[in-house]
């Protein structure tokens, strides 16, 4: 791979692959402590934010290993660690020169800026720690930019994550007429790299990703390491197979308003948002199923329709935001001119559904509800449902319209104190 050049340009690897000895590196059985390296490139700091107000697990769960069979998760984090300076980067170069006395993982959030086009005005993008090189007038050295810092430990490592949009498919900072050259750090390390364990790199997107979603799938990994779990299924981009693997519309709580062919209007609206902006139906992310944190909030929960941020096409492929998809035009029409009808079915299902079999039986249809009047069912609704349940009752014993239902039913007059039965009550009759 390419090595930071002495004149501070930097060009991606073209191939990182684990050597032998790196593999063998990698322990076979269990392990009491696995160390996590976070590194930064171009990003907001929102996916740090984001995982440690993850629940299941928690965070402090994985740090104290205290979860069952997982070893103890060391982790060094340039925002969250005690330790400054020297000591702080003292692991990353253990790391770097196969010296840490355990397996350790590489976590990259933000992307991956071409610091070639920094370094030709003397500057860097994203650095954390020093290295000296040839010819340097400072002291202390030159920064080391964090790609070259996790192209350095990428081979070594047991596995690599990248971890929000911006690690995954390179995000905001890569989006068309950016200055940086921004990349995702699949771009970066290539098609061919795989970690110590023969993994290529695990990406969990997100702008911010739900924090739930990166420590459930690093207790995965890490069960995989210790010897209890399978590896955990993950589909071509890399992302986990079961967090990812449906659309946001097939599990939004609007999806049913959408095949309906009722749509909002306005933003504050309780039907689908498909036609203010909502790319829900192709999007994969599972954010409102799990919700934003503590299985709460999220995005169609909070009323914003889905602007595809987990996507690799984001922000390009879906911008300008909150405006309708062009495909809504005829997927929208479609439901619309289905869906008519399938309310008004719906509508006589759910109003034959509301009344108890005693209110059809007698009475004269009528509700004994003090809260407001109910109509009986009409001529329509008979018909309907006449025909319905011979669908609904087909090869059973009962027969629609034929049932003497009232048999089964006292008939008693309306009472407003004392619960005696009335002493000339009609007694229901024998069942036969």
């Amino acid at each position: 791979m390419t090595i930071h050049a002495p004149t501070g340009v930097e060009a991606p690897p073209e191939r990182v692959q684990a050597p032998e000895e790196e593999r063998r590196r990698v322990p076979e059985g269990p392990v009491k402590v696995v160390h996590a390296f976070w590194m930064a490139g171009m990003s907001c700091d929102g996916c740090s934010v984001s995982v440690t107000g993850a629940t299941n697990p928690k965070v402090e769960d994985l740090l104290a290993g205290i979860i069952p069979g997982l070893p103890k998760v060391v982790l060094h984090h340039p925002v969250l660690a005690e330790a400054v300076g020297d000591e702080f980067i003292h692991p990353f170069k253990l790391a770097e020169e196969g010296k840490l006395d355990a397996p350790y993982v590489c976590i990259y959030e933000g992307s991956i800026a071409d610091e070639r086009i920094a370094a030709a005005t003397g500057g860097y993008f994203s650095a954390m720690g020093m290295q000296a090189l040839e010819g340097d007038e400072e002291e202390g050295g030159t920064p080391l930019s964090t790609a070259e810092r996790m192209g350095r430990m990428a081979p070594g490592a047991a596995a690599v994550i990248a971890i929000g949009t911006c690690a995954t498919w390179g995000g905001i900072p890569a989006a068309v007429g950016n200055p940086t050259g921004s990349m995702s750090l699949m771009d970066f390390l290539g098609k061919d790299y795989r970690s110590a364990l023969g993994l290529p790199i695990i990406n969990i997107p997100g702008c911010a990703p739900i924090g739930d979603n990166f420590t459930e799938t690093v207790a995965a990994i890490l069960m995989f390491l210790q010897g209890i779990g399978p590896l955990p299924e993950f589909d071509e981009l890399g992302r986990p197979a079961w967090l990812f693997g449906e659309t946001v519309h097939r599990g939004c709580t609007r999806a049913g308003y959408y095949e309906e062919g009722v749509f909002a209007e306005n933003y504050g609206d309780k039907e689908c948002l498909v036609e203010i902006g909502c790319w829900g139906p192709v999007v994969n992310c599972n954010i409102v199923s799990r919700g934003a944190q503590s299985h709460m909030g999220g995005c169609m929960a909070a009323g914003g329709p889905c602007i595809g941020c987990t996507m690799p096409g984001f922000p390009d492929k879906f911008a300008p935001f909150y405006t309708a998809p062009p495909g809504s035009a005829v997927s929208s029409t479609a439901s619309r001119t289905l869906g008519f009808g399938i309310r008004r079915l719906r509508a006589l299902s759910n109003h034959d559904r509301n009344r108890e079999t005693r209110w059809d039986a007698v009475a004269g249809g009528e509700v004994p509800s003090g809260w407001g009047e109910i109509d009986k069912p009409g001529l329509l609704d008979k018909t309907m449902h006449f025909f319905y349940e011979k669908l609904q009752f087909s090869g059973n014993k009962r027969k629609p319209g034929r049932d003497d239902s009232r048999k089964y039913f006292m008939d008693m007059p309306p009472r407003t104190e004392g619960m005696e039965a009335p002493r000339d009550a009609e007694q229901p009759a024998e069942r036969g």
